[in-house]
């Protein structure tokens, strides 16, 4: 069955001086705000388009990693993805890193970082956005 989710931004004003509110509708978890300062220099507590297509892209990242390594017969203990969106005023977004680490009883470090290329390449988020460079680090827990 598909699901849909849904998110709505009120914005007021113009680019650079404006500022907006998105807010998750379909979970109800808020509002949060949202500028272009916040999204071209320091987030000052805001968030941004950027920040939650990282959000989007570690949970999603995380959540096929985990399905593929408890396919595989080595399901984890736990996963720790972080996700860098960069973004580059005037020219969009320049590429996004995948930073995971995991912890994985039966399982290598070449077995880990094959699993974390899979779900990096197969993961729904990851698919909605060839568009830009993914790169991705993954380490197994010490």
């Amino acid at each position: 069955m598909a699901t849909t989710r849904t998110a709505r931004t009120a914005w007021e004003g113009n680019l650079v001086d404006g500022k907006g509110q998105v807010t998750f509708a379909s979970s109800g978890i808020g509002e949060y705000p949202v500028s272009w300062p916040a999204r071209a220099e320091a987030p000052n507590g805001k968030t941004s388009p950027e920040e939650l297509i990282a959000a989007a892209h570690s949970a999603c990242f995380s959540m096929a990693l985990s399905h593929g390594l408890t396919g595989a017969g080595t399901p984890p203990t736990k996963l720790d993805t972080q996700a860098d969106v960069t973004f580059q005023p005037g020219t969009g977004i320049t590429g996004i890193h995948l930073t995971v680490t995991g912890q994985v009883p039966g399982l290598d470090e070449a077995g880990f970082v094959k699993a974390a290329e899979d779900a990096k390449a197969n993961c729904p988020v990851s698919q909605a956005l060839t568009g830009t460079t993914i790169t991705l680090t993954a380490n197994l827990a010490g």
